[in-house]
């Protein structure tokens, strides 16, 4: 049983992408119809850059409250989203494997992103992100909750 104010941080971050992803979902619907401009493609990097960061949020959260171990060093992002898809003696797997491999693809881009410029995001590579990013959320929402 997680305790009260770890449920609560957890389910803030939650309502915290739902929000993200509900704000630009005119913008995510228009481009999954149209090829987006470049205004368009930077605004779609941000969005799936917040996306993940939110994620993170919630990883964070349960390392440090949950398991009381938080990855450090270089490779910090990958060991924290590989422990959260790990089963621990407190804690069953709170993300699939499958799921954990999706989430791979994101969190790559959100490196990409935050050492990079807007102007060298390529749509071809953004589109399948954005594509599948409604069906990702929804299966990592219905984890985390169950999990929480």
């Amino acid at each position: 049983m997680l305790p009260e104010k770890t449920k609560l941080k957890i389910q803030f971050e939650i309502e915290q992408i739902a929000r993200l992803i509900e704000t630009y979902s005119e913008l995510l619907k228009k481009c999954s119809q149209n090829e987006p401009d470049n205004i368009e493609i930077a605004a779609l990097g941000s969005v799936l850059h917040s996306f993940y960061n939110g994620l993170e949020n919630i990883f964070s959260v349960i390392a440090k409250e949950v398991d009381g171990n938080m990855p450090q060093g270089f490779s910090w992002h990958k060991d924290l989203l590989i422990q959260i898809s790990n089963k621990t003696t407190s804690r069953n797997a709170v993300l699939s494997e499958a799921t954990r491999e999706k989430l791979v693809i994101y969190l790559g881009f959100r490196h990409f992103y935050r050492h990079s410029y807007s102007f060298f995001l390529n749509w071809n590579e953004l589109k399948p992100l954005i594509g599948d990013l409604n069906s990702v959320w929804e299966e990592i929402r219905k984890s985390l909750e169950k999990f929480a």
